[in-house]
């Protein structure tokens, strides 16, 4: 086991990692800007070190200054949370070089299933679904007509290294195509610096649904259940749930080891999660998120697993704890994001908390580094805590959901909480019946900016 893990990003992820170290025994140093000396995970940590201003470029993506906080502390490995370098092949590499473990997989890996195109040819060769796509698309217009004619209208323009909704735009028609094509480039540019992109069929009412999965890298991998991650605003997940309302038991077991067989063959080492659009009763791969997901939360809940405390022993050499008849799975789970934003316009709201009151009670679980007098910074993700209750059944989930919430204090801020509260009473949503362009139908029907 590890003697002192660095964390290499800010926020309740930084928080949730610190957790599961002091459950190992692991010493921890928090890293920080000089906008987050005051944060929760900062004054929790064993060390602290200050890598720079608030500008995340010049603080949580420096990636010599993280080196140099691990060598000044004598941190013997990196955990990267989720966001920010977790995701960077590169950063995994210069920290090996150093003799710093990354706690993830591989840099091979990271770099494989970073670059969407590949990660889809992947995919395929590993006998995972795909949808009907494309290689990368060249700057011959006719050649993308036809390509598009081959896959059929609508069709998604996507950038090949992109995520998080950007660099995507949706061509409906052959006119669309062009103009289509020239903004997703441009976006693509701007925000990966790669302004590649490929074709792949737009899916009419798709859920998205993603299979968890914990390997070793020695060829032994299992599944842990799928989310359901459809409700979504711009392709940002705003409230998750486990198991899908939408999967039937052999649709479940199907899925599931069909990814993880694909993860034994890939030898994959640590936590990944394949995510797919599900429609008509098949799956389709869209990409694999090689790191902790926001929502592994759900996954914990109904399997009992700590997911962090996984990925350290697995990232420490050690082998599977558990095979795939021992995982049990328990309940319902929903995970609902807070975001510091004004619940209709979703416009930011940094600022000072000035009252903060977490649920409580059985079932409930809050992960926030948020407390009264923290000031949010308007430099970052506007995520401040995500609640996530665990009950019996979905119904009973969905009741403990509404007490929770309105026990939920967050004062001098705006937040995404009434959103929430006023989602539970949607018969969609009481019974289960959405798809990943729900949300966006249901704001714009209410007028609100979507």
């Amino acid at each position: 086991m590890f003697d002192k893990i660095l964390i290499a990003n800010r926020g309740e992820i930084a928080l949730r990692v610190e957790r599961a170290c002091k459950e190992l025994g692991v010493a921890t140093v928090a890293v920080h800007s000089t906008a987050d000396a005051d944060a929760m995970h900062v004054r929790l940590a064993d060390e602290s070190v200050c890598i720079g201003a608030p500008p995340a470029k010049d603080s949580y993506l420096n990636i010599p200054a993280i080196v140099a906080a691990c060598e000044i502390t004598g941190a013997d490995a990196v955990h990267p949370g989720y966001g920010f370098l977790s995701e960077n092949a590169r950063f995994a590499e210069i920290l090996e070089e150093h003799a710093i473990t990354f706690i993830g997989p591989s840099a091979e890996h990271v770099r494989l299933m970073g670059d969407k195109i590949q990660a889809k040819e992947t995919a395929r060769s590993l006998g995972i679904p795909v949808v009907p796509g494309t290689g990368p698309v060249g700057a011959d217009l006719e050649e993308a007509k036809a390509l598009a004619q081959g896959i059929g209208y609508p069709v998604l323009v996507k950038a090949a290294a992109g995520g998080g909704g950007r660099g995507m735009k949706l061509a409906l028609f052959e006119n669309e195509l062009e103009p289509a094509l020239a903004t997703a480039r441009n976006e693509a540019r701007a925000a990966f610096g790669d302004g590649t992109v490929y074709l792949e069929k737009y899916l009419v009412h798709p859920r998205h649904i993603e299979v968890q999965v914990l390997a070793d890298g020695e060829g032994n991998a299992i599944h842990l259940g799928e989310r359901d991650c459809s409700l979504q605003r711009r392709h940002q997940k705003l409230w998750e749930e486990a198991p899908s309302p939408a999967l039937n038991a052999s649709e479940r077991v199907r899925i599931g080891e069909t990814v993880a067989e694909a993860m034994r063959t890939l030898r994959y080492r640590g936590v990944g999660t394949v995510e797919f659009l599900y429609e008509g009763g098949e799956f389709y791969f869209i990409e694999m998120n090689t790191r902790l997901q926001v929502e592994h939360t759900i996954t914990e809940m109904i399997t009992g697993l700590d997911l962090v405390i996984e990925q350290i022993r697995i990232a420490a050499g050690a082998p599977l704890s558990l095979r795939q008849e021992d995982v049990r799975f328990d309940g319902h789970a929903i995970e609902c994001r807070i975001n510091a934003e004004n619940p209709h316009t979703f416009r930011p709201s940094p600022g000072t908390i000035t009252h903060f009151h977490p649920p409580g009670g059985l079932g409930v679980r809050v992960d926030s580094g948020a407390y009264a007098g923290y000031t949010i910074p308007p430099y970052y993700d506007s995520l401040i805590g995500k609640l996530i209750v665990h009950a019996r059944t979905r119904n009973e989930c969905l009741m403990r959901l509404k007490r929770a919430l309105g026990e939920f204090v967050v004062d001098g801020i705006e937040t995404t909480i009434p959103l929430f509260i006023s989602l539970i009473a949607e018969p969609d949503i009481v019974d289960g019946n959405y798809d990943i362009h729900w949300l966006e139908n249901h704001l714009a029907k209410l007028g609100t900016r979507a």
